[in-house]
């Protein structure tokens, strides 16, 4: 039922899959951890691409006009601060209180905006598409 020296082959098999898994399990312990980014105040700048977001919201569904900003991983101020991540939220949800806020934004689609943050908050709700909700701000540069 088994051939010869089947024990033989198993040993070697074994020896090769260790000497290639050895390596891997080194490159892997040898990344250092990810650090949290710096911390985000009332007051400060954020930087990043601007992107669009589709969401319909209220009773009827209507279309709701946000914005997205990728950035760099921040910490927010206590008690949100990393938002449950390892870094920090890098995607922040840019909401639009005013049809006049939404024109401002909507001009900078796609490009590097400079955003001064009011009020930050990480994303509880379901169907929030970011990590961090910025609710209160006002553009600073057009890039």
């Amino acid at each position: 039922m088994t051939k010869r020296r089947f024990g033989m082959q198993l040993a070697l098999g074994a020896i090769v899959a260790m000497t290639l898994a050895t390596p891997a399990a080194r490159a892997q312990q040898a990344e250092p951890a990810p650090k949290a980014g710096k911390l985000i105040k009332t007051g400060d700048v954020l930087s990043g691409e601007l992107n669009a977001m589709r969401l319909r919201g209220g009773k009827k569904g209507k279309r709701i006009a946000s914005y997205q900003l990728t950035s760099e991983p921040h910490r927010l101020p206590p008690p949100n601060d990393l938002c449950g991540l390892e870094t920090g939220p890098v995607t922040f949800q840019i909401v639009t209180n005013s049809d006049a806020q939404a024109a401002q934004l909507k001009g900078f689609i796609g490009k590097e905006i400079s955003v001064k943050i009011e009020e930050v908050a990480c994303a509880k709700d379901a169907g929030q598409m970011s990590e961090a909700v910025v609710t209160k701000w006002s553009v600073v540069t057009k890039h």
